[in-house]
């Protein structure tokens, strides 16, 4: 079927006329969007569903929602028969946000689900805290995270808090697209809807302050500055770290109003400094020992601290989990609290430090494809038998234990706190105190590179230059011969040297190549899953003794990740 002959589906009397009148413009202009609209479905990626709003089958609409949604009512119905089933619903800040997600509750009440629905704006890990601690069999919050103001996206969680996963992802999926337009029930039954908001903030908060503290050292000394970058986290994070026993805490005001425009930056992105820069400015003015910032949907937070000549400097999300997990294990340990039987997460794209701080203080690290669903699996799989601590990804997201089953901004931001404000009163800063792990683990360093492709053109460009980096490997980076190459969609392991391939099993499949040299250097190549990208994750290591050599191997490392980006032709 033809990308027209698609659109022209869409004129179909079951499509509300506002939706019609939109599908003939473009066809009647010969737009380009035309295209782009319609050549293919909405896919779920590691994120769920994520695209442009607008009409067609690869935008995010009334009809596209609606799909998902009766797809997802049809499994579940299917999966707890003889139950009340219950599910959560959040939404962001985003454009349309608060109206994608009464559409969603209409779509579940319609056919008999009982519906928590937030009354405004809120962090996705709230969602995910939430239907936990309300018993519900499933939740969907409306966001697309820190992607461009004309995205929106929908996400589902089952009943352990987590966001789906085999088999039920795939299960969702095959409902999703077996079910037609026009059998989406529309009409919902608001008797079916309970509204909640403050007092679920509350018991949200006090559980992140709970799993999330261990002392009380100096924390009337910090100086906070913090943005919500026009996101979710204005209702929540302020609110924990007061409650936690912070003083000064200074908010970016012009930031703290929620926008789906994100008026004051060009990306609502914690993990690029453009982000945080008002933030970093009014530090200057506060004196602050530490700023943070939080993405839309308050999953990810970006941490800048001062460095070794004073300046406020973003932390790479690799750092501040370095710093967040050591801080944590060292804390368990003190409490005698590992017996063996604790583990980490962490993922195959993230540094390979966290082997190391696992082996240091006798836990296991585990490792799951990319996106925090996986490290929510890795509970599940073990809940009962193997304790989890926490876990993070290179991607400006961690967790403290599993009370939230997601990346939670809220619950790492109070304890940053607790971390940079037991350094002040130590007399040295978060910075300082990453260097001394380096001393005792390693420095590792990290260099992303993105490449943005957008459109179905860009689609097959990507889909080309996975396929070439397979076909044709790297035979040496910054002068180090590859020694492995790790291919997750074949699931094998090639060791060069040997010229033997390995099976790896223990994760599943996924479009992504690894590449490890003999100095151990690591690239990792792969497609977003929820944005029009392809992404090379560049991590290279050495050891320093001291804050003057720190200076000099920090030099020496990021040389050598210009010298790999060059060897990929990525400049």
């Amino acid at each position: 079927m033809t990308t027209l002959e698609k659109a022209k589906l869409w004129l179909h009397e079951s499509f509300d006329e506002e939706t019609r009148n939109a599908v003939q413009l473009l066809i009647d202009g010969n737009s380009p969007d035309l295209e782009d609209s319609f050549y293919r479905e909405l896919e779920f990626g590691t994120g769920g569903m994520r695209g442009i709003m607008g009409v067609g089958t690869n935008r995010l609409n009334k009809y596209t929602l609606g799909q998902a949604t009766q797809g997802l009512a049809n499994y579940m119905l299917k999966q707890f028969p003889d139950e009340e089933i219950k599910v959560a619903i959040a939404y962001d800040v985003r454009n349309n946000s608060k109206e994608f997600g009464k559409l969603v509750a209409d779509v579940l009440t319609a056919n008999g689900i009982k519906v928590l629905l937030f009354k405004d704006h809120r962090p996705t890990p709230e969602l995910s805290f939430t239907v936990r601690n309300r018993k519900c069999h499933g939740g969907i919050v409306l966001t697309a995270s820190h992607n461009p103001p004309e995205y929106n996206g929908y996400k589902v969680y089952w009943n352990d808090g987590a966001q789906i996963v085999p088999p039920h992802d795939e299960a969702i999926i095959n409902e999703v697209y077996s079910v037609k337009f026009e059998e989406i029930k529309f009409n919902g039954n608001d008797d079916l809807i309970e509204w909640i908001g403050e007092e679920q903030d509350e018991v949200y908060i006090d559980a992140c302050i709970e799993n999330s503290t261990y002392q009380n050292v100096g924390k009337e000394n910090l100086n906070i500055v913090f943005t919500s970058i026009h996101g979710t986290t204005y209702t929540t994070v302020p609110k924990a770290l007061e409650k936690a026993g912070f003083k000064k805490i200074d908010l970016v005001k012009e930031q703290m109003i929620p926008s789906g425009n994100f008026p004051t930056v060009d990306s609502p992105n914690p993990e690029e400094p453009a982000a945080l820069e008002m933030a970093m400015d009014l530090a200057k003015i506060t004196n602050a020992d530490i700023v943070i910032g939080t993405d839309p949907d308050g999953d990810r937070l970006g941490i800048a601290v001062r460095n070794l000549d004073g300046e406020i400097e973003l932390l790479n999300g690799n750092q501040t989990n370095t710093i967040l997990t050591y801080y944590i294990l060292n804390e368990w340990r003190k409490q005698d609290r590992i017996t063996g039987k604790e583990f980490i997460g962490s993922t195959i794209v993230t540094s390979d430090i966290f082997f190391d701080i696992a082996q240091k203080f006798g836990v296991q690290c585990k490792v799951g494809l990319t996106g925090f669903k996986w490290i929510g699996k890795m509970i599940r799989d073990v809940e009962g038998k193997e304790k989890f601590i926490c876990g993070g990804e290179e991607s400006f997201g961690f967790m403290t234990g599993d009370f939230v089953r997601d990346k939670d901004s809220c619950g790492s931001i109070v304890l940053a706190c607790e971390i940079a404000a037991w350094c002040k009163a130590n007399g040295r800063t978060m910075y300082q105190y990453l260097i001394e792990i380096y001393q005792e683990i390693g420095m590792y360093y990290e260099g992303l590179v993105n490449l943005v492709r957008k459109g179905r053109d860009g689609a097959e460009e990507i889909q080309n230059m996975m396929k070439n980096f397979r076909v044709n490997p790297p035979k040496a980076l910054s002068g180090s011969p590859v020694e492995e190459v790790k291919d997750f969609k074949e699931q094998t392991n090639f060791i060069v040297s040997k010229n033997e391939k390995q099976v790896m099993n223990d994760i599943p499949k996924s479009n992504v190549l690894i590449y490890y040299t003999q100095d151990g250097t690591k690239v990792c190549v792969r497609p977003s899953g929820t944005e029009p990208k392809i992404k090379f994750y560049i991590s290279v290591k050495d050891s320093i003794t001291s804050e003057a050599d720190f200076r000099e191997k920090l030099k020496s490392l990021e040389e050598k990740i210009q010298e790999v980006r060059k060897d990929l032709k990525l400049d």
